[in-house]
């Protein structure tokens, strides 16, 4: 039998690498679509040679996408964008993309499709990322019916932009912002937890037309995050509240810069729990043991410690 040939679309950023690297690591073929394929060729030497291959495709090209999809088994869609930027909109990334995509692989005869959302996706949310989620999974299931939709919460992970832009912060800043009083909640899981679940989801058929929502062991509060990448960069800063009013006009004079580190969409998010909700199929229902943060978070986050990645000592 011939390895199963996988098309990983987004394969190139933060949770698609790691895709690819499980895939790679089980004997697939993979093709990586992504906007750069050139800066994408980190990822050939996770498998053999010719195993992997990077294609210059993105989720709005109609025309290369079909091409892209020929001759795959599989699919996996883990493109999603934090912020807009010119033409890279939340509305295509999130949902004219995947739905046109869903469709494509349904006449291509992909078998296995796994689609990458976000916990929190909810068409009646003030925050255009979360609606363009919840809007992504409508269309791809109206296309794909099969399609298992994979929810996760903050993915945290060496090349994250959640844990890793607080410790940024940290080390230029007197103070942290404690955005609506630190109350909001999440459950962050590890971005390797994350790809085990779409290799798993791509193997065993009886996860078909299924959505499962991926969170970490242990829940925290926005506060109990900063207070947590305190301690491990060894840093003492002022946690100061920030009311959800004055962070969102705050964010919207930060939105002038190239990359703000808050956009008032994410103000919006803020208002709302990003955890695991009651009843979900999760992490488990796949026979994967969620990674704690405490676990993972020291061995990338002490480069921002005083003395950076000499200090590990300290630990």
């Amino acid at each position: 039998m011939r390895n199963r040939r996988t098309a990983v679309l987004g394969g190139s950023g933060f949770i698609g690498r790691y895709v690819v690297k499980r895939l790679a690591a089980r004997g697939e073929v993979v093709a990586v679509g992504c906007r750069n394929a050139e800066e994408a060729k980190f990822l050939k030497p996770m498998g053999d040679v010719g195993q992997i291959a990077t294609l210059n495709v993105a989720i709005g090209d109609e025309r290369l996408l079909p091409a892209f999809l020929a001759g795959n088994d599989a699919l996996v869609n883990c493109v999603g964008i934090l912020r807009e930027s010119g033409s890279q909109t939340f509305e295509l990334a999130h949902h004219i993309g995947p739905g046109r995509l869903a469709g494509f692989a349904r006449e291509a005869g992909v078998e296995r499709f796994v689609h990458l959302s976000a916990i929190g996706a909810d068409p009646r949310s003030t925050s255009a990322y979360a609606r363009t989620k919840a809007a992504g999974e409508r269309a791809v299931r109206d296309a794909f019916p099969t399609v298992t939709i994979l929810r996760p919460s903050v993915v945290f992970g060496p090349e994250d932009q959640f844990f890793n832009r607080f410790a940024a912060m940290a080390m230029i800043a007197p103070a942290l912002p404690l955005i609506g009083g630190g109350e909001t909640r999440f459950q962050p899981v590890y971005v390797g937890d994350v790809a085990n679940a779409v290799a798993k989801c791509l193997e065993d058929p009886a996860t078909a037309g299924h959505t499962y929502e991926l969170g970490g062991p242990k829940t925290y509060t926005f506060r109990e995050i900063l207070e947590l990448v305190l301690d491990k960069i060894h840093r003492k800063r002022w946690l100061v509240d920030l009311p959800f009013g004055l962070a969102a006009l705050q964010a919207r004079l930060l939105s002038i810069f190239p990359n703000p580190p808050l956009t008032p969409d994410q103000v919006e998010l803020l208002k709302s729990d990003n955890i695991v909700s009651s009843g979900a199929m999760t992490l488990a229902s796949l026979d994967i043991v969620p990674t704690p943060v405490e676990l993972i978070l020291p061995n990338y986050l002490d480069r921002f410690r005083r003395g950076g990645w000499y200090r590990r000592s300290q630990m």
